[in-house]
């Protein structure tokens, strides 16, 4: 049982155990956030409330967006996102396509989303733009963003030679846009409640 093979917590995305399968995964404790990077089960943080307010205030417009021409869906965490038998990961937002909505199932998404969301957060900074990011590339998502609160940023990457690489960083007096949401603009100040 993987409960019983979770090592003591030595600190958040700290590999609580190792070799594990999306199988095992499933067997985790419904107590704690958990993501599978290459087989390493990670304890994830809870989201703090500048992190909550920005990811709710891009929530919403991304949405409604959405919503009103019927695109696809977003999709927030906690929701497994199942991108191999040994990559499982909840990111903080997502967008799958209507083109690609056969990927989503009652319990996950079984695939590459379309647009991947992750907030910063201190102890989750390197781990977004190193691992989550060549994660993100190697199985094709098509776009990512990443939301910085203390510098009230959003980082856009698309792929380039397959790699997600920095397109556009929006700052507060900037439209965010899309690549994957033709269209698409929100203001960053409304992302951060200026």
């Amino acid at each position: 049982m993987v409960g019983a093979r979770i090592k003591e917590r030595a600190g958040y995305l700290t590999p609580v155990a190792t070799g594990l399968t999306f199988s095992d995964y499933l067997e985790t404790p419904d107590d704690e956030r958990y993501e599978l990077v290459g087989g390493d089960l990670i304890m994830v943080p809870s989201p703090n409330k500048a992190h909550q307010l920005a990811l709710a205030g891009l929530n919403f417009g991304l949405e409604a967006w959405v919503r009103e021409r019927r695109r696809g869906k977003v999709f927030f965490s906690p929701f497994d996102v199942v991108l191999s038998d040994s990559d499982v990961v909840q990111p903080d937002l997502l967008f799958i396509s209507n083109a690609r909505s056969h990927i989503v199932t009652d319990d996950n998404v079984q695939g590459a989303p379309d647009l991947v969301v992750e907030a910063l957060s201190l102890s989750t900074s390197g781990h977004d733009w190193t691992t989550k990011r060549e994660l993100y590339g190697r199985h094709g998502v098509r776009e990512y963003w990443i939301v910085d609160t203390d510098e009230r940023t959003v980082t856009s990457l698309l792929p380039r030679e397959g790699r997600l690489e920095v397109a556009q960083r929006y700052r507060e007096g900037d439209e965010l846009t899309s690549s994957v949401l033709a269209g698409f603009s929100i203001r960053v100040a409304d992302v951060f409640g200026a």
